[in-house]
């Protein structure tokens, strides 16, 4: 990848005072629910200056890509990941990607996002429209993805992914996104979390525990009445953009957002946006193309030819020269 400059001197300066970014990982209810706290602030700034984006192809892309970051912890051994969103409104879907190794990628389909009046607020809701949302994964050693799709419920991009979980993998889980811009619109503050209720990764909770004499029913009812807590922490959180955007510290959120659960951070990583893409790579894609197409191209293209990574926005040129048959 092509890393564009961030150009903005004062954007840089801010993007030096604030928490870095990073992803942590923590445990609570006695392993109960895995989630995990993302500062991605760096990361949407570099999306966005590789594909030269405006305010609202920014808050699409960028809120699609925080969620991909977000489900890197969801993921097997290496594995990779696509989030794929097609709707019929304007802003058409996206399709990101997200690596075990810690990068995401991606990229918006529509990159002039029609705004027919004035925003009046962030709501995505009129960009996004009705259609469907697909996750496709593929791990080491498999031979073909596993895919799933579910029709858009919500039409927010957050929100659609929690109900993917439910309807697909039946699982109870939560997204929270979120993008602060500043009065002159550069991208301040962004990051998101990510929970989920997975009560067999852990050993016996304490109401396991209690209930281990119980019937089935009476299990359950403890279950709901525990995820039902846990989401009414977590939709207590405040605004992460803007947390993030005014210094905030990832541990006071976790730690006291969900103290009640004993949370514990159990790892931090990278998370960056990146792409695997290279000259080399584009050259080598070219060469491979039928005879006639490599000939044509090399009769009536301009030299060198222009090629653009749809993923990450790098432009490769590319000689002729390296394209002999």
């Amino acid at each position: 990848m092509i890393k564009a400059p961030i150009l903005d001197s004062d954007l840089c300066k801010h993007l030096d005072s604030i928490h870095k970014d990073e992803m942590t990982m923590f445990i609570m209810a006695d392993g109960q629910f895995r989630g995990a706290f993302y500062n991605g602030t760096r990361m949407v700034n570099q999306m966005r200056a590789n594909h030269n984006l405006g305010i609202l192809e920014t808050l699409v892309l960028g809120q699609a890509e925080l969620c991909a970051a977000l489900l890197i912890p969801t993921m097997k051994g290496r594995e990779h990941l696509t989030f794929r969103y097609d709707t019929n409104g304007p802003a058409a879907g996206f399709s990101v990607e997200a690596d075990s190794t810690g990068y995401v990628r991606g990229y918006i389909f529509q990159d002039h996002i029609p705004v027919e009046k004035p925003l009046e607020n962030w709501d995505l809701t009129p960009f996004l429209g009705d259609g469907t949302l697909t996750i496709s994964r593929i791990g080491e050693g498999m031979k073909a993805p596993q895919v799933g799709t579910v029709e858009i419920m919500y039409k927010n991009i957050s929100k659609d992914l929690a109900w993917y979980f439910q309807q697909s993998e039946q699982i109870h889980t939560a997204f929270n996104t979120s993008i602060q811009f500043d009065k002159q619109g550069r991208v301040i503050g962004a990051g998101g979390m990510f929970l989920q209720y997975v009560p067999a990764a852990g050993g016996k909770s304490k109401i396991s525990a209690q209930t281990e004499s119980s019937g089935s029913e009476e299990k359950e009812a403890e279950a709901n009445e525990l995820i039902t807590r846990a989401e009414r922490a977590f939709t207590a959180m405040p605004s992460i953009g803007k947390w993030f955007a005014e210094g905030g510290d990832m541990d006071d959120v976790i730690y006291g957002l969900f103290r009640e659960f004993n949370p514990k951070a159990v790892l931090t990583r990278d998370v960056i946006f990146d792409c695997p893409c290279n000259a080399e790579l584009y050259t080598q894609h070219i060469k491979h193309l039928p005879k006639e197409e490599l000939a044509d191209i090399i009769a009536k293209d301009p030299d060198p030819i222009t090629v653009t990574c749809h993923n990450c926005g790098s432009v490769y040129s590319i000689p002729k020269s390296a394209l002999s048959l």
